[in-house]
Formats: structure tokens, sequence, C-alpha cells
């Protein structure tokens, strides 16, 4: 019986792990996020509750500009139900594959690594939740698919659980 507890706990801690940035190091093409959020862009994407079952759909119309190493990106979101919302992050290539970025809805600073074609960071935000503010935890991954084309996968957690899962393309015009 104990065996089978520490087998049990075993895969229970592994599924639970992530991947690793530096599993990407040798990915091509290199994501640098002021090449690729540089102009107009577009996305659309789905969100997800905590088993997968869809819950909104959205599109996003984005704007970024740079001045050397210091970054806008102007975020317009229009959901299915018609909500509305807008995000502005200040982002920062900080050397070395490091960036950092803030917004009005992030909570303190969110801190990423971009490796060969992923980036990933791991930051708080402010949703709302049946209209009232609630602080979650995003587990942000992003990968370049090409100079045209990035996959966004974020999973939503609370108390260290995944309540839900954000996926989304992300274009440049």
């Amino acid at each position: 019986m104990k065996r089978l507890l520490i087998v049990a706990l075993t895969i229970l801690i592994s599924a639970c792990s992530s991947p690793d940035i530096n599993d990407y190091t040798s990915t091509s093409p290199d994501l640098k996020l002021e090449q690729f959020f540089n102009g107009k862009l577009t996305a659309h994407g789905v969100v997800l509750d905590h088993s997968g079952a869809l819950t909104r759909r959205f599109s996003v119309d984005l704007v970024g500009t740079w001045q050397d190493d210091k970054g806008k990106l102007e975020e317009w979101f229009v959901y299915d139900d018609g909500e509305k919302q807008t995000r502005t992050w200040y982002l920062e290539n900080l050397g070395d594959g490091n960036y950092k970025g803030t917004a009005n809805d992030v909570v303190g600073t969110a801190m990423g690594t971009a490796k060969g074609s992923a980036l990933y960071w791991r930051y708080q935000l402010v949703i709302d939740y049946q209209g009232e503010p609630l602080e979650v935890t995003l587990d942000d991954w992003m990968f370049l698919i090409n100079e045209k084309r990035l996959i966004n996968r974020t999973e939503i957690i609370k108390f260290g659980i995944k309540v839900g899962e954000v996926i989304l393309t992300i274009e440049k015009e």
C-alpha cells in the first residue's frame, strides 16, 4: 500500500510540473517581443473553464510600438457577449532574453524569459469574476510559429489550482 501511494504521488507531482523555458533554446525562429509585437496585430481566442469547456470567445486588436528596449502594447478586446476591455502593457527588454512588463490590471511586474521560439512568464492579474475583482496567477506561454504568427497558451491559477485556460493566436497585419 505504501509503495502504491508513493507511485501515485510521483505521478501526480510530475503531472503538475511545467515545461522548462530552457527546453526551447534550440528552437526557431527566435521570439523577440520587440520584433513580433511591433505594429498592428490581431488575435482570436477562447477561454476554457477548469474542465476544458468553452466559456467565452474573443477577438483583440493590438498595436505595439518600441523605442530602443522599451515597448508599449495596446490591446482592445471584444468578447462574444459584447463585453469590451482594454489593456496597455509597458514592456522592457532587459537583455539575454529577459523581459519585464506592467499593465493596469497586472499586480506588480510580470517577469519573463524568451529562449528560441518560446517565451514564458508568470504573473498576477486582477480579473472580473461575477462582478467582483479576483486576483489570479497566469502561467503564460507564447510560441512563435513564424514571423507573422504566434500561439499563446495561458493557464489561470487560483490557490495553486488550475481554474481555467486561455488559448489564442496572434497575427501581424
